[in-house]
């Protein structure tokens, strides 16, 4: 079986480690460079998209955000999976909100912008705060505003202006006001549908940001009701999209309520603890359901936690000394605030986890790695 990839990033490099054990030759293609590579050795290079599409038995995506004469073009062959409307309406906020809708699944309560007079209504009718987020083009705290008080209405529009003027998108742009939910914390379920309809999904996760970026996910399996609430969504959503994949879907937990910020159509960062606490990780979860493989089992074989590496190229090899820890590399040049890799890291226990996470985390230099001792503090103190 052969798969191509539409993106080259680290999301191609885990699927492709993941495929290896199952026979599955992957390819990756390079957006940006109109040119198809090996995703674990991007100077190997096999041509075009046209190349791509002829290597390939299946074509997926590791991103949303893809053009749409890219996506019609790999449609066409018939091979694409995740469809194009599954890919789209993860890059387009506009069309996540009324699949959200169409699909019960409960959000924030919302409107669309696209002038001024759609942004004065929304100040009208939404109560403060509110937070906006653009519908293309926004990611990890990207393209965001967040508006408190009515006397920042001026500026934040005009900062919204030039955003719309300065957009390279060829789908015109627009932004999503949704009124700020006050919430406990933001929790995501990675699942997975096969080209039978057959979902599975994993635990729940526990996520922590730092300056809007993920920093944290830790997977904990101990609430029943909210897994059953989250899986009832995820196959709501995933059914309505007929999809096929991972799927990711972040939710803010309000007592006990689930509410959705946002769907990603697939594998995510969020589950990339899988690697280490499930029998079959995202990424080799996804290779099987696009390529009509039995889906494997998501269950929690043991707490897990996933710590994200930005901005560096190296961390205290004294890490590895603390039992069931590993790490993953991209294979990135250092640049600020860029994804450069991640830390698993495993144990009996939920307590047990906490009291290794803050181990790991006091190994770790404090200024590039910055609360996460002291969320891991409040993890152990709470227990």
């Amino acid at each position: 079986m052969n798969v191509l990839i539409l993106g080259a990033g680290q999301l191609a490099r885990m699927m492709s480690l993941a495929s290896k054990p199952l026979n599955i030759q992957v390819r990756a293609y390079d957006v940006g460079a109109n040119s198809v590579v090996d995703p674990l050795n991007p100077e190997v290079s096999y041509g075009d998209l046209n190349s791509g599409i002829a290597f390939a038995n299946v074509i997926t995506a590791e991103f949303e955000h893809i053009t749409h004469d890219v996506l019609a073009q790999c449609e066409a062959s018939g091979k694409l999976k995740p469809s194009s409307r599954a890919i789209k309406t993860g890059g387009d906020r506009r069309l996540e909100k009324a699949l959200l809708d169409k699909a019960g699944a409960d959000n924030a309560k919302h409107q669309i912008i696209e002038n001024k007079a759609d942004f004065d209504h929304a100040l009208q009718t939404l109560a403060l705060p509110l937070i906006l987020k653009s519908a293309l083009e926004g990611y990890d705290g990207k393209g965001q505003w967040r508006l408190k008080e009515t006397d920042q209405a001026d500026e934040i529009w005009a900062d919204i202006e030039a955003f719309f003027h300065g957009s390279k998108s060829t789908v015109k742009q627009a932004v999503i006001a949704e009124q700020m939910v006050s919430f406990e914390r933001e929790v995501s379920l990675v699942g997975m549908r096969d080209i039978k309809g057959n979902t599975k999904v994993y635990p729940l996760t526990e996520n922590h940001h730092t300056d809007g970026v993920l920093t944290v996910s830790i997977a904990l399996n101990d609430n029943a009701a909210l897994q059953a609430q989250a899986q009832q969504m995820f196959d709501s959503i995933a059914n309505t999209l007929d999809y096929v994949g991972v799927l990711a879907i972040e939710f803010f937990q309000v007592g006990d309520q689930l509410l959705v910020n946002e769907i990603a159509p697939r594998v995510h960062n969020s589950g990339h603890w899988t690697q280490q606490g499930a029998d079959t990780c995202q990424f080799e979860n996804h290779m099987r359901a696009v390529c009509g493989l039995p889906l494997g089992s998501g269950e929690l074989v043991r707490p897990t936690a996933m710590i994200n590496i930005l901005g560096e190229d190296s961390v205290p090899n004294a890490i590895l000394d603390i039992p069931s820890v590993s790490l993953h590399w991209y294979g990135k040049t250092k640049r600020a605030g860029r994804k450069m890799g991640h830390i698993n890291l495993s144990a009996a226990t939920n307590q047990a986890l906490f009291e290794r996470l803050e181990k790991v985390a006091m190994l770790l230099p404090a200024q590039a790695f910055s609360d996460i001792q002291e969320y891991a503090q409040k993890l152990v103190n709470k227990g």
